[in-house]
């Protein structure tokens, strides 16, 4: 699931997570990439192939740092944990689930996830609820001379319902820079072309805010449930499955670990903005556990999650710095 490597300090104080990922999203067409997906070289001073900006050149750093504070960890008050999950991309954390479940691991007063970009460190992040919806109807023929109002139909009045479902626009009240949003991901349900289906399965992932949460997301899809079952009866009622949900997050750019990354920054000479971002990530499962993180500023990229990933190499010195006085000023070095 992970590795995590500890460096003890040498008098007492708080604890702090440098975090990234070894696992990768996955390649998608391979034959749309100009080298291969796992090639892992150089040109033109870029690391290329899949994982290179998401995370490996951070897990190389963040091991590195450890590697260096080590002969000097006994200046140091509290201590530094590096944390390498192997199962990020998957979205089930495992290896950071079972750094917080440990029980002889010292919990952290904040995490860095080393996710790239250099002109921004990110200090938040929208929540999200998903749910599996499944809709049910009597099946049939499809030549049949009845009418049968179908699982595909009744799915399909539903998406409507979901996609004009009203949602806070751009100011929620929280005061959170970004809006809640609703998506319905995947429909399933039916085969060939002469049966009429008495199930589809729906996905509908809603990214949160503090000003709609995930009883809010819920509430509003149970009612959509309500409307169709209502405007379509079946014998059956419609179904709703959660199947996620994660709070959203932010710190303030005063609260730490934000507040040494951007003045490590600062001192770097970068010009740098804090940020909240709209995909979800570890911090959001860490803001459940009331652990602050920040969730990204590393070295820039092209192609993340998509083809022709490269990570820039020019600039990681600069990012390594920034970071390493970053934990030394936690640290209290």
């Amino acid at each position: 699931m992970g590795l995590l490597v500890e460096v003890p300090g040498g008098r007492p104080g708080p604890w702090w997570t440098l975090d990234a990922c070894l696992d990768t999203a996955p390649y998608g067409d391979e034959t749309a990439w100009t080298f291969p997906p796992a090639c892992g070289d150089v040109v033109d001073g870029r690391l290329r192939g899949r994982g290179a900006a998401d995370s490996k050149l951070a897990a190389a750093m963040f091991c590195h740092i450890a590697a260096d504070l080590a002969p000097r960890a006994h200046e140091l008050a509290g201590g530094l944990a590096v944390l390498l999950d192997v199962d990020e991309h998957t979205g089930g954390f495992g290896g950071a689930r079972a750094y917080l479940a440990d029980p002889h691991a010292a919990r952290p007063a904040g995490v860095m996830i080393g996710y790239p970009g250099i002109d921004e460190v990110v200090v938040g992040g929208r929540g999200l609820w998903r749910a599996t919806i499944t809709v049910h109807a009597p099946s049939g023929h499809s030549g049949s001379r009845s009418t049968t109002v179908g699982a595909v139909t009744r799915g399909a009045h539903l998406v409507r319902l979901l996609d004009a479902a009203d949602l806070p626009g751009g100011d929620d009240g929280s005061g959170f820079p970004m809006p809640p949003k609703l998506t319905v991901t995947a429909f399933h349900g039916g085969q060939g072309f002469s049966a009429t289906p008495d199930r589809v399965d729906i996905h509908v992932d809603i990214r949160t805010t503090p000003g709609f949460d995930a009883h809010a997301a819920e509430t509003l899809v149970r009612e959509a449930v309500t409307a169709l079952d209502t405007a379509l009866p079946a014998p059956l009622p419609t179904a709703v499955t959660p199947v996620a949900a994660w709070p959203p997050f932010r710190l303030a750019e005063d609260a730490q670990p934000a507040a040494a990354l951007l003045g490590a920054a600062a001192k770097a000479g970068l010009t740098v903005r804090a940020k909240t971002a709209g995909p979800s990530n570890i911090g959001n499962l860490l803001a459940g556990e009331g652990i602050p993180a920040t969730a990204g500023f590393g070295v820039p990229y092209e192609g993340l999650h998509g083809i022709d990933e490269r990570a820039h190499l020019a600039e990681l010195p600069q990012v390594y710095a920034v970071y390493q006085r970053a934990v030394l000023e936690l640290l209290g070095g």
